[in-house]
């Protein structure tokens, strides 16, 4: 078995590995991400009662959801198959690396999956988990690995002024903290659409210029813009292999990024979306994202999470986040559920020579 090292600059030989068309680029040359979900009596591949450190609100089961069919569904491409994830080859891969995610509570959702599917795969293997800050990492001795997170629900710098805070657009002053990790793996989009109480700035900065608010999708974009130029100017691409999650879309309302249907969110779903394609169309933040990417210079791989997840409207927390009714969770995971088959795809992507 070769070195995570010798992988990476495997795939790296690749000059994009995100291409216009989306594909990935493997030996059968099938796209992953087109596929549709097929009950599979194998999975979960995890028992959350056997992940102790699970986050509460991942853990529906123990809040109290009472059907389990959501449990048991696989992702499968359409013209392959997507490897068998096995945590202690990636383990074996990642022996004496990091792999950190970087970007919101869609990232602590992810890093939340892969801990636990890491964890139940070897859970012989010793490990500790300790949060410093915004950085929490979870480490496994034996392999001398570690799985990172650290929270930066926008990417680039939040400042604080005599006037409030300041969202700055073109200041990513964050990526020292992640710079030299081995493989990075990056997420923003939900934290772009918070207003009121939730929104936590009171300006927005693009150069020289200071507004109130401005058009949240082309914010986004600006801010993206400022990410991709640090990925180019920041990153070697023979030590450090760059992903971003993609846009993890919600089921809350009856636009094009969420429901059909206007007076459906997740409450009560019980079944996946039937199909390969999704009734809304394109989420409008996910082609903002293959718009910026397609004009980087450095290789990042884009895990094209949306069209699988929007099929997923019965895998939200609901009620079941926090284990009261009061709470509506529609844009997070359940745990086990829709992000382990993320972690399959960075899985099938880390293994693909």
């Amino acid at each position: 078995m070769g070195s995570f090292a010798t992988i990476v600059a495997v795939l790296l030989v690749v000059p994009f590995l995100y291409q216009v068309d989306g594909r990935f680029p493997n030996k059968e040359g099938c796209d992953l991400f087109e596929g549709s979900w097929v009950n599979d009596t194998s999975y979960p591949l995890y028992d959350a009662k056997e992940c102790p450190f699970i986050e509460k609100e991942f853990d529906c089961q123990k809040n109290g959801r009472p059907d389990k069919s959501y449990l048991h569904y696989r992702w499968q491409p359409s013209a392959c198959k997507l490897p068998r994830f096995s945590g202690q080859d990636f383990l074996e891969r990642l022996r004496g690396k990091s792999i950190m995610f970087v970007g919101d509570s869609l990232s602590l959702n992810q890093w939340q999956s892969l801990t636990c599917m890491l964890h139940v795969a070897v859970a012989k293997a010793n490990y500790s988990s300790v949060r410093i800050g915004g950085i929490s990492t979870f480490t496994f001795p034996a392999y001398n690995a570690k799985v990172m997170f650290y929270r930066n629900a926008f990417l680039v710098d939040i400042v604080s002024t005599p006037n409030g805070a300041v969202l700055k657009l073109d200041s990513i002053e964050g990526g020292k903290i992640w710079k030299d990790i081995d493989v990075l793996v990056f997420n923003s989009w939900h934290w772009w659409l918070h207003t009121g109480r939730k929104q936590p700035w009171s300006s927005i900065q693009d150069g020289n210029v200071i507004v109130k608010d401005m058009d949240r999708l082309v914010a986004y974009e600006k801010g993206l813009k400022t990410w991709a130029n640090w990925v180019d100017s920041s990153v070697d691409p023979t030590k450090t292999k760059v992903f971003f999650q993609g846009v993890s879309p919600d089921h809350m309302n009856g636009s094009t990024w969420g429901e059909s249907n206007p007076s459906i969110n997740c409450k009560g779903q019980m079944q996946p979306i039937l199909g390969t394609t999704f009734p809304g169309g394109q989420h409008p933040a996910e082609a903002v994202v293959e718009k910026v990417l397609q004009k980087m210079t450095k290789p990042v791989y884009l895990l094209r999470v949306t069209t699988l997840s929007q099929l997923r409207k019965d895998g939200h927390p609901s009620v079941y986040g926090h284990g009261g009714h009061r709470d509506m969770d529609c844009s997070h995971w359940c745990l086990a559920g829709v992000p382990d088959a993320w972690n399959e795809l960075l899985y099938a992507a880390l293994i693909q020579k």
